[in-house]
């Protein structure tokens, strides 16, 4: 039906680009008269304090839009005088089944004709009860299966059915509004937006009208329609991002370019398509779950376009209306993307420190040397962590220089093999229970900051630091953090000028808490559940107790907490102020050093795109292994695919346990973790070694390359390759 729509209908909508300037100048000459053509319950008396729903990136606000105030949920206009409500959707299935055995459409035509000639017919014909006025946040009024019902037939109608549906909303969005703009209007943008015509690129010019004028709304109206479109079904939500982000694509990258207006005539249909889209992941988030996952906003063309240049435009201009850039609206950006941007952005301030060093010394006449351009690191392996605390304390003016490291007493040179074990065995003794640093916790599989006081914070201003060089060295690292310690770590996303503001601080849930501390977390819900006397069945107060060092130590949770019973009514407020302690109050000082740490080497404007699952994908990189996605993007050199070694190796390879895969990949790259862009970033290689067969496979991990002697016998390949991934540490030269 619908290649049948572009073709039946080119030739009447390739007439609608007409309509563009037709548009505009109306638009421009209602506000050059000074008429309102945007106004929304004007006697809302805090909708100017209502948070933006496109979020400013650069201060990474928080939405909370659940709490609206009650004139929002009051009646704010009269509701207009409008027609009656032309069909019932029983009505209306019943004409249609009619059309369909009859071959006479002229009900159903009329049916479409009425409902789609204006937005107060659109609002009627579609109402749950066309008397209502349905003033509420949380209910539009619409009846959405109905709504869906009409557009599911509407593909398989005539194509002068179409037709009219499509003159009815040229006409609507052309008509010159004066006076108030009510909640009917709001209906009949909601009702719009989910035409599935709009799949089609020959309706795009209406369509992106339609985004034209929906972008244009004022914030309070935007509050509503966010609230409404959370409430679509997962499916329709689904269909309207795809057909929003396939918009955006096809206006990048036309499949035929006279299709649509030039793009100097329409430099606003993708701001208008990208603040509409920011609705919807407004909307998103604020269901729990999502209704779709975040990465199904990502917009894959944007891969391919001058992100830079979209950097620099945002870095520049912010978020201003002078100029639009795709960072405005970071969602869409996917974490390859994000990961492009920041590993070039690294390039940039390493290129620039780098080049700064170069000027002092020749400005001070002394010699240059290489190893100026370098974060140079010299550690001994049985002194691991002292060395490297020392040695990042002393040239913490280098951090962003690139990374290089020498094992003292070995002789391997580092092309980015010896940085992945330093950081991988630093890691692994920081880490480690006996340190005392973090908290391991069986049940969610994570660690978390031990909350013991002690005198100096250093080594957490080092696993900061440890964090930073990962990210800005492009190193995934194996370290299991809870979600919420990424959420905390962007807060906020850049160091605050005043160094008294509080940092590492975010608002947190007893879902949060789930999970760290799963068993803990199941305890306050049941708490919160109870039916029957919480202060005399618990005898609790606003006061918990830790363990610290054999001792038993109690925090008052709230000034005098320790007289204050928890009730049945102050319950709630128990449990968010003992989440709150535990989460951010009992281990600030462990994680502002942290924080600290992490900042004084990622301090960067592109922090500021990133979700905290973003930061977490880009420091852990993806713990799942594809060793068959490995195997189709390895490369060979001196071996066939076909060869009898290599179909030895991957047969052994694809049969190996999880944690002999992981030491493979250990021994060929230095990680066991897969980076942001899957196993094909790697760029595996095997090659052939040309010696014995007696002798073990030899790794190059700054290559990811594997040397691999032509193994005789299934056997014998994986009898050599268990022995030499499974004893890989320490490098040395041949």
């Amino acid at each position: 039906a619908a290649a049948g729509l572009d073709r039946g209908a080119k030739s009447q909508i390739s007439t609608f680009s007409s309509f563009v300037s037709s548009v505009t100048q109306k638009k421009e000459a209602a506000e050059n008269r000074g008429s309102p053509t945007h106004l929304a319950f004007p006697n809302i008396k805090n909708a100017r304090d209502l948070p933006p729903v496109c979020l400013d990136v650069r201060q990474k606000q928080r939405l909370s839009m659940d709490a609206l105030s009650s004139e929002v949920k009051a009646p704010v206009l009269p509701e207009p005088n409008l027609p009656s409500q032309p069909k019932t959707m029983k009505d209306f299935q019943e004409d249609v089944e009619k059309a369909k055995s009859s071959g006479d459409w002229k009900t159903v035509h009329d049916f479409y004709l009425t409902a789609f000639d204006s937005f107060p017919e659109l609002s009627t014909a579609f109402k749950k009860d066309a008397t209502a006025s349905f003033n509420t946040i949380e209910d539009s009024g619409i009846n959405a299966k109905f709504v869906n019902a009409v557009y599911d037939a509407l593909l398989n109608t005539p194509q002068d059915i179409q037709k009219t549906v499509l003159k009815g909303i040229i006409n609507s969005l052309l008509r010159e509004w004066k006076g108030l703009r009510t909640k009917d209007d709001l209906r009949a943008y909601f009702i719009l937006l989910q035409n599935p015509q709009f799949n089609s690129t020959s309706t795009y010019v209406i369509y992106a009208h339609l985004l034209r004028q929906i972008a244009a709304l004022v914030e309070a109206d935007h509050h509503f329609l966010v609230h409404w479109l959370k409430k679509l079904s997962q499916k329709k939500f689904k269909q309207l991002v795809e057909r929003l982000l396939q918009f955006i694509s096809l206006r990048l990258f036309p499949a035929k370019p006279e299709e649509f207006p030039p793009i100097t005539k329409c430099s606003w249909w993708i701001p208008s398509a990208s603040k509409v889209l920011a609705l919807l992941n407004t909307a998103n988030s604020l269901v729990h779950p999502p209704l779709v996952p975040y990465t199904d906003f990502y917009n894959s063309t944007l891969d391919h376009i001058d992100l830079m240049e979209e950097y620099h435009t945002w870095q520049s201009f912010g978020n201003s209306h002078s100029r639009f850039s795709f960072c405005q609206y970071p969602f869409v950006i996917s974490i390859a993307a994000k990961k492009t941007i920041i590993q070039r952005d690294s390039e940039q301030q390493m290129i620039s420190i780098a080049r700064q060093s170069l000027v002092d010394k020749v400005s001070r006449r002394q010699r240059p040397d290489m190893n100026m351009l370098f974060l140079n690191m010299k550690v001994r392996r049985t002194h691991l962590v002292s060395d490297s605390l020392d040695e990042l304390t002393r040239k913490r003016a280098d951090l962003k220089k690139k990374l290089k490291v020498t094992f003292v007493g070995e002789a391997g040179l580092d092309m980015g093999g010896l940085t992945k074990e330093w950081f991988l065995l630093l890691i692994r003794q920081i880490f480690h229970p006996d340190y005392g640093m973090f908290t391991y916790h069986k049940d969610s599989h994570c660690h978390w900051f031990s909350s013991f006081k002690c005198d100096n914070y250093s080594e957490f201003r080092l696993v900061g630091i440890l964090m930073g060089l990962a990210v800005y060295n492009s190193i995934t690292l194996d370290i299991r953090f809870p979600p919420c310690c990424y959420k905390k770590l962007l807060s906020p996303p850049i160091v605050p000028s005043d160094q008294n503001t509080p940092v590492g601080i975010c608002s947190v849930a007893i879902d949060d808490l789930c999970q760290i501390m799963p068993e803990l977390a199941h305890g306050l819900s049941e708490l919160l559940s109870y039916e029957g006397n919480v202060e005399e069945d618990f005898y609790s107060t606003f006061q918990v107790f830790q363990e610290e060092f054999g001792i038993i130590k109690c925090y008052n949770l709230k000034p005098g907490g320790d007289k204050i019973p928890v009730t049945n009514q102050n319950r709630k407020e128990y449990v968010q102020l003992y989440t709150d302690f535990l989460l951010n109050k009992s281990i600030y000082k462990q994680f502002a050093a942290f924080y600290y740490g992490f900042h004084s080497v990622c301090a960067s404007d592109a922090l500021m795109l990133l979700r905290p699952e973003e930061v977490e994908i880009l420091v852990c990189g993806s713990p799942e292994l594809d060793m068959h996605a490995l195997q189709r993007s390895t490369q060979y050199d001196g071996y066939a695919k076909t060869d009898p070694t290599i179909r030895y190796f991957w047969d052994v390879v694809l049969g190996f346990p999880l944690d002999l895969q992981k030491k493979l990949l250990h021994f060929t790259t230095g990680s066991d973790r897969v980076p942001v862009g899957g196993m094909a970033d790697l760029n595996f290689k095997i090659s052939k070694n040309e010696t014995s067969t007696n002798w073990l496979p030899v790794a190059h991990t700054c290559f990811n390359q594997l040397c691999l002697p032509p193994y005789k016998s299934k056997k014998d390949l994986k009898q050599k390759l268990i022995i030499g991934i499974s004893n890989s540490e320490g490098f040395g030269l041949e």
